[in-house]
Parts: structure tokens; C-alpha cells; sequence
């Protein structure tokens, strides 16, 4: 059986290219049905935020990698509570909603969960 992976996404998504190589790695695993779940951190919670506009900001919008990750069988979404309060983020407003909020304490909890762990 395959090891499972989490990906912690930590940066902004215009902050360099830290927010998009943790899209690619969660993308080539799922789409290798690699059991591997995302979980969203810190600043990592703004790649969440609707309605960006990575035009005004000279960025690739990253929006269409997040909406993809259901197709790539990458279900196992989650962002912390703490980050999104934070940051100002309403949880109930988040560009995926398919991403599951944690409280802080369950963080730990999650990442023993997984066999491999990568943060970016």
C-alpha cells in the first residue's frame, strides 16, 4: 500500500513559489492515487481567499489548480481555523469550500495521521 502524503501550504500565493509547488506535488500524487491530503497554514490560508485578482499583482491565479483538486481524486482539504481568524478569512466564504476548517488542536492530531509530511 502506498504511504499517504499531507502537504502543509504555508505561503501566500503571491509571496514566491512556495503556494504553486505545493498545488503541483498534491496534483501529481492525486493524479498517481496517492493517498494525500492539503492542508492550508499560516499564510497559506490567503490561497483560499475569493475573488482574488492575481492580474493586478502580476501573478498566475491559482484558483483553477484549486478547483481542480477534487477531479484529481484530492479530497482530504483542510485549513486552519486559527490562520483564517487570523488573517480576517471568514471560513464560510472560502474560494473551496470542499476545505475542512480544524481548530489548532486537531492540527497535530491530522499530521500523525499521515505517513510523510512536506511543508512548504
Amino acid at each position: 500500500m502506498a504511504k499517504s502524503l499531507l502537504i502543509i501550504s504555508r505561503q501566500a500565493p503571491w509571496s514566491g513559489p512556495g503556494a504553486r509547488e505545493a498545488l503541483d506535488i498534491v496534483l501529481a500524487g492525486g493524479a498517481f492515487d496517492l493517498p494525500i491530503g492539503l492542508l492550508f497554514l499560516d499564510d497559506g490560508v490567503f490561497q483560499l481567499a475569493a475573488r482574488q485578482n492575481a492580474k493586478a499583482l502580476q501573478q498566475k491565479d491559482l484558483s483553477a489548480n484549486l478547483q481542480a483538486l477534487p477531479m484529481f481524486g484530492v479530497d482530504e482539504l483542510f485549513a486552519c481555523g486559527e490562520s483564517l481568524a487570523q488573517r480576517g478569512l471568514d471560513p464560510h466564504a472560502l474560494a473551496l469550500e470542499e476545505a475542512r476548517v480544524l481548530a489548532s488542536a486537531d492540527i497535530t492530531a491530522l499530521i500523525d495521521h499521515y505517513d510523510q509530511v512536506i511543508t512548504l
